[in-house]
């Protein structure tokens, strides 16, 4: 996910409408305040006032589709309406990323975690890995290409373990291109070419994840701000540039929620500008940047 710079929004306090060419009556600051609690409280996502004219942007369609004409009616409506309050929530998700994002920690996860991975799936254990908040896939893909590695008969060997990677995202439509697999071939060009090599396959001008890669990943759509339904721990959590969108109670929450869900000795990856905080933070130690490990119990 990414955040998105604006120049004309409401200032705070305010009651006139500071978005040109948009009717107060239509969009006004009561409904960006009424959008902002409605997404705080279903997600845990926090609006600040400068995202008035996206709220606007992303919502506007939905209303006009709906026959309702303004905003205030609209967000009526969806608030007795679960499944249209969902698509809110989805398009107000913002779902950007690349493959490779952050390097270091594809790096670190090929050199210190997969030799312990494999070495534990080849003596019959189970490994789980989550990509919570996956988004549109790509980073998912990139770590099970670095998780199989450049040797696809090692790689293939692997596969058929008790190995299992959960996707996980709060937007349908991210999750459908997610598990839709095929990217634009320059889209994978920060990919190792010997991973690349292996693990996609040519369909026109864009590249497809191999099948032994999607037949080990579970999509599924989950509220990180709602109930967890796994049933495992993970060794590995990866969750990159999604806290940044939470205050910081909601941060801490998560924090102790993934200290709950990552084995001992497992492994938290987090975002550039993230870092894990609250009481929860003497559960790991920082072992690169942005790379916690979970301190054995």
């Amino acid at each position: 996910m990414s955040t998105v710079s604006l120049e004309a929004d409401f200032e705070p306090g305010t009651t006139a409408l500071a978005l040109p060419g948009i009717s107060p009556g239509v969009y006004g600051p009561q409904d960006f305040a009424a959008v902002a609690d409605m997404v705080r409280k279903e997600a845990g996502i926090v609006l600040p006032p400068g995202k008035a004219m996206l709220v606007y942007s992303r919502l506007a369609p939905l209303v006009r589709v709906s026959g309702l004409g303004t905003f205030s009616a609209y967000l009526a409506a969806i608030a007795q309406d679960d499944g249209a309050r969902r698509k809110a929530v989805n398009a107000l998700t913002t779902n950007h990323t690349f493959f490779y994002r952050e390097e270091h920690h594809f790096t670190h996860f090929a050199t210190v975690v997969r030799p312990r991975l494999a070495a534990q799936l080849a003596q019959g254990g189970a490994v789980r890995l989550w990509s919570a908040g996956c988004s549109s896939g790509e980073e998912v893909w990139s770590l099970v290409m670095t998780l199989l590695g450049p040797d696809k008969r090692e790689g293939r060997m692997l596969a058929k373990r008790d190995l299992r990677v959960l996707a996980s995202d709060i937007a349908d439509h991210a999750l459908d291109r997610a598990a839709a697999a095929s990217y634009e071939a320059k889209g994978l060009d920060a990919v190792p070419e010997d991973l690349r090599a292996a693990w996609t396959r040519p369909s026109g001008t864009d590249l497809t994840i191999a099948p032994e890669l999607r037949d080990l990943v579970q999509f599924r759509r989950l509220n990180l701000h709602g109930e967890w339904p796994m049933r495992r721990r993970f060794a590995v959590i990866f969750c990159r540039n999604v806290m940044i969108y939470f205050d910081q109670p909601t941060k801490e929450r998560l924090v102790a929620r993934f200290a709950e869900q990552i084995e001992p000795g497992g492994f938290l990856y987090i975002g550039h500008s993230e870092r894990v905080s609250g009481p929860a933070e003497a559960l790991f130690e920082s072992v690169g940047p942005t790379i916690y490990r979970r301190r054995p119990q």
